[in-house]
């Protein structure tokens, strides 16, 4: 692989072989030319014949170019590569899935874009809808009545257009759908006889700056008002940051509003990074549930501002006491959201309903200036910062030389030593990190999670976020535990194949090991024995070289490394690697066991 070399939306990669001019035109052209005008660089697929003639047009007719192919070797893969880009830009990916068969297969990838509300344009086919022009067999069995039936629940819009006028209204509608908020992904399938069937002229292409996604709009009149003299007076408020964008100038209004008024300020991993974690009034974050310190500044508040906060209603909860159905939080709650426009009756991904004073339908970046400025018309004069909390941070340097083992807090001493005067972006981390082991200090410091909540996306959303900061000079690293990545390593052959430049540390405990803690907390509360805990989740005897596997897709693998003395030295390695060009992996064999803030936070999530 060529040093240096970064990924482009051009043909540089897989250039495609010159033809013959084009004199005769099929409808899977038209279909391409109206993704074209979207003007999405990329395309990350798994192959199949269900789309044959579309996938002959982006090559032989688009020139593999705007959008260029992205081979994945799994769809999941493909999905979350479109998440992982989404994360870092705000803006969606081309996806394209074989039949029933790749949908299903991406599905599970599908549910967490959905739950994070990230927005991607998915693409399907299917054999053909006339019977009687399938192919035996095979088309039979990779033909659906309403296939986009299998994702519905979980998408914010699907289509099976029957003409190719219909084709390309559907690929601008589906484009405008998945990035107006909430965003989430959308699903187009096109009939196989539709893209192969010939046709005499390419019909005109609507004009696909008249099709564009509407602005977020600004919320204004009395609630607006209100909401800014509540905040204005409040004595001890509280932001609560969930959902907001990458935006820096959004960063810093964000900062300018907490300091308007003195709130005090959570952070979400979940959502990534909204604030700085090092700011005065940062109070706890970003993590899965808030801290024991959080849980009591939140109790104590009397105005809480909700910025799009993941689970506001259990945050509440957990904040009174923990119990289900307990008292009511005697802060005036303002929620600025319009998630409740993705709400059904399938997915519970919308969490329990929270008491709210007042509810500005609005995405908090179109949120936060206009409060901003009516704040600072009541309040003209910002109240001082208190004091800048004293942070743990993870132990010292010196401490790699004495421990017996690598624990996560010394992982995390490791990886700073070796990231020291390196601009990065954190992608993930695995729930073993305490919220004290790492410092944001901007809006692509740390990506957030992947939101479904299941295993196996965090190489893919890897790739794609490393394939979005690829030319933002931004070191893309992401820490992920061993099942995670055992799930979806061969995302990584993309990567490389790509040039795309990535350096991954996986936190390798051998074992599903949040699910060792679940059992042993079961069998405390039924008195059996806790030593169990482990069979059928221990991933050992025999041990799974990870290094290899990476190498195995191309990447260059370090480890598997267990010696504390040696940890910054192969990081730092590694991260050269990255630096340089390549898809840099170290397999650190950790011990099984959290950080113990990490532990606290989860024990009392558990209690919830």
């Amino acid at each position: 692989m060529e040093s240096g070399r970064k990924p482009s939306a051009g043909n540089e990669i897989d250039r495609p072989v010159a033809g013959k001019p084009i004199e005769r035109f099929y409808g899977s052209d038209a279909i391409a030319q109206a993704l074209r005008a979207l003007d999405i660089p990329f395309i990350a697929l798994n192959p199949g014949s269900s789309y044959r003639g579309l996938h002959d047009s982006l090559v032989n007719y688009l020139g593999n170019t705007r959008p260029r192919m992205l081979l994945c070797l799994h769809e999941e893969s493909a999905v979350a590569l479109a998440h992982g880009y989404a994360k870092v830009t705000g803006r969606p990916l081309l996806v394209a899935v074989h039949a029933n068969v790749g949908l299903m297969h991406a599905s599970m990838a599908i549910f967490n874009a959905w739950c994070d509300r990230v927005p991607m344009v998915i693409l399907g086919a299917t054999g053909a809808v006339d019977a009687v022009r399938r192919r035996p067999w095979i088309e039979w069995i990779h033909t659906a009545r309403d296939q986009g039936a299998l994702v519905r629940n979980f998408t914010k819009w699907d289509d099976q257009p029957a003409s190719i006028g219909a084709a390309q209204e559907a690929i601008l509608r589906a484009n405008v759908i998945a990035q107006t908020a909430p965003k989430g992904p959308v699903y187009l399938n096109f009939d196989l006889a539709l893209q192969e069937d010939g046709v005499a002229a390419l019909p005109p292409l609507p004009d696909p700056a008249r099709f564009l996604p509407p602005g977020s709009p600004e919320p204004s009149g009395p609630l607006l008002f209100e909401a800014a003299r509540l905040l204005a007076r409040a004595e001890r408020p509280v932001i609560l940051m969930g959902r907001c964008s990458r935006d820096m100038e959004a960063w810093r209004r964000r900062i300018a509003l907490a300091e308007a008024i003195g709130a005090r300020v959570m952070t979400d991993r979940k959502a990534g990074a909204q604030f700085p974690s090092d700011h005065p009034l940062h109070a706890a974050g970003p993590a899965t549930s808030l801290s024991a310190a959080g849980n009591a500044a939140l109790a104590a508040a009397d105005v809480v501002l909700s910025l799009d906060w993941i689970d506001l209603a259990g945050t509440l909860r957990q904040a009174a006491g923990g119990a289900s159905g307990g008292k009511a939080p005697a802060a005036k709650i303002i929620q600025v959201s319009v998630d409740q426009y993705a709400h059904n009756g399938w997915s519970m991904d919308y969490q329990g309903l929270p008491p709210t004073d007042l509810s500005l339908l609005a995405e908090p970046d179109a949120a936060v200036p206009p409060l901003l400025a009516e704040i600072k018309r009541l309040k003209p004069e910002a109240p001082p910062l208190p004091p800048r909390p004293e942070r743990k941070g993870p132990p010292p340097l010196s401490a790699l030389d004495e421990a017996p083992l690598i624990d996560v807090p010394l992982l995390a001493t490791g990886l700073k030593a070796a990231l020291s005067g390196i601009e990065t972006s954190l992608i993930r981390l695995p729930l073993s990190w305490g919220e004290h082991l790492s410092e944001f200090r901007h809006p692509l410091d740390f990506l957030g999670s992947d939101g479904g909540g299941g295993i196996g996306s965090g190489p893919g959303m890897a790739v794609g976020a490393a394939l979005a900061l690829s030319e933002s000079g931004r070191l893309a690293v992401a820490v992920l535990g061993d099942g995670d990545f055992l799930m979806g390593v061969t995302a990584l052959w993309t990567a490389v194949r790509n040039r795309i430049p990535l350096f991954l540390v996986i936190a390798n405990n051998r074992s599903f090991f949040n699910d060792e803690l679940h059992q042993e907390r079961v069998a405390r509360e039924r008195g059996r024995p806790i030593e169990n805990r482990w069979i059928g989740q221990a991933i050992r005897d025999p041990d799974i070289d990870l290094a290899a596997m990476a190498r195995a897709q191309g990447a260059t693998g370090f480890g598997p490394l267990a010696e504390p003395k040696n940890l910054a030295r192969v990081l730092g390695e590694a991260a050269a690697a990255a630096r340089a060009g390549r898809v840099a992996v170290v397999d650190v064999r950790v011990a099984a066991g959290y950080d113990p803030a990490a532990a606290a936070a989860l024990m009392q999530r558990a209690r919830g």
